[in-house]
């Protein structure tokens, strides 16, 4: 039989396990690694030369940095993300409320007038025809909060 046969056998099962370990250990070590710097990025109580230093004492001595950094600064990288996390959570939802009032216009929005139309429909206080010619206007620009006081015609448009 040829070597190529043997190599299953040539490398045992304690092997395998241990190799499996080691590349897992090697892809957490990368992973801390950009962690590190992007929390050295992150902070902006540190200067830019002391982010620098940081920065090379964690490329130039990576094992020895990444362990000095942990140690001095590790309590605070939670602390930092969870601040970031909960800003951007808060800069989201001001996006969605400010989107979901129209824009902040003070008039309401065409979404807004729209129900309101559907509403007066279902009661039966306009006709469909009334309806649809309203709804033009609304999708126009040119909707009822604008024209107070004057019926929507066709000839609006």
């Amino acid at each position: 039989m040829s070597g190529q046969t043997y190599l299953a056998y040539d490398y045992p099962l304690l092997s395998v396990f241990w190799s499996m370990l080691l590349f897992f250990v090697w892809i957490m070590w990368f992973v801390l690694l950009f962690r590190i710097v992007v929390d050295i990025f992150r902070d902006d109580t540190m200067s830019g030369w002391a982010k620098a230093g940081w920065l090379v004492f964690v490329i130039v001595l990576p094992f020895l940095g990444v362990f000095v950094y942990v140690i001095a600064r590790g309590k605070n990288m939670g602390r930092r993300e969870a601040t970031q996390a909960r800003d951007q959570q808060k800069a989201f939802d001001s996006y969605i409320r400010e989107t979901a009032k129209g824009g902040g216009e003070g008039r309401p929005s065409s979404v807004d007038e729209l129900a309101r139309l559907s509403e007066i429909r279902a009661r039966g206080d306009i006709s469909d025809d009334e309806f649809r010619r309203a709804k033009e206007l609304v999708l126009s620009g040119s909707g009822p909060s604008e024209r107070a006081g004057t019926a929507p015609s066709a000839s609006a448009r």
